[in-house]
């Protein structure tokens, strides 16, 4: 992660005296390089597996291009909470993870670890019964929404969320995690990462 979005996120997670609010000038859209407001909306470059920033033109011309075959994807803003879904099945070693479909029709899972987030290849299998249980989970949009689970300690918190959201959540693992078993900082601010979530259309 060396440009785009995605490193300013982690980076800026990491050090926050370089974060927007002190920076408010330094977010540029990746796509032309007009300023970019702090409520700039993502794209997904499918082809380089980064998030950009768009200023609000470039956004908009993704809105109308979204039936296209273009690489760029303009990243959603919803977000649902969900009723517990069961993802014993799914296989994650542990219990705060995300899933994301992709346009082939498989599914990728990914935790979050002090190095970044570690992904692997869901059994289509198990997918399928978490689909089941759930329905709403059909209706993700591949590659820019996600299955966000935290389930460590008996916490039961489902969403689904736009892909940047779970970025952010990586960034705060990266930065919060001291030592071999995460210190005493990582998992209260989890919680308030989860807890500042709110339900969002579209």
């Amino acid at each position: 992660m060396t440009s785009g979005a995605l490193a300013r996120v982690i980076r800026d997670a990491a050090d926050p005296a370089t974060g927007p609010a002190v920076r408010p000038d330094a977010e540029r859209c990746d796509l032309c390089g007009a300023p970019a407001p702090g409520d700039h909306r993502h794209l997904l470059d499918t082809a380089g597996e980064q998030v950009l920033c768009a200023c609000r033109p470039c956004s908009v011309l993704f809105v109308r291009e979204a039936a296209s075959e273009g690489h760029y994807r303009l990243i959603p803003h919803r977000r649902t909470r969900l009723e517990p879904v069961p993802t014993a099945a799914l296989g994650v070693p542990v219990g705060l993870a995300f899933f994301v479909p992709r346009t082939d029709g498989s599914v990728r899972a990914h935790y979050p670890s002090p190095a970044g987030a570690t992904r692997w290849e869901l059994d289509p299998e198990a997918w399928r019964g978490a689909v089941a249980s759930c329905p709403e989970l059909e209706t993700l949009a591949a590659e820019v929404e996600a299955l966000l689970v935290n389930t460590v300690q008996g916490r039961e918190q489902h969403w689904i969320v736009p892909i940047d959201d779970c970025y952010r959540m990586v960034a705060v693992v990266r930065r919060e995690w001291h030592g071999l078993s995460g210190g005493s900082r990582v998992w209260p601010e989890i919680d308030r990462f989860f807890a500042e979530l709110t339900e969002q259309r579209g």
